[in-house]
């Protein structure tokens, strides 16, 4: 999963050209601070439900907003099937 996040997480990067890219990524990494803004998780959201066939957001009873990039991962891998 990590790796899917990863690769999906530098093509929005990729998308909203901001010339950075990560070969690995730590888990405390703020999300914010990636270079990531709102259009850019927006679209790794799509990217994310393009490729794995869910969105974890819309599934959620209460809405969650991971702040690091390991939030993140988790949010996924809690809602795969």
């Amino acid at each position: 999963m990590r790796k899917i996040i990863l690769e999906k997480f530098n093509e929005a990067l990729e998308q909203i050209d901001k010339g950075v890219q990560f070969e690995n990524i730590q888990d405390d990494a703020v999300l914010l601070e990636t270079g990531l803004d709102s259009l850019g998780f927006a679209i790794l959201i799509a990217l994310l439900e393009e490729e794995l066939d869910y969105d974890p957001f819309q599934l959620m009873d209460e809405p969650v907003y991971p702040t690091t990039f390991g939030e993140f991962l988790a949010i996924y891998e809690k809602y795969a099937s």
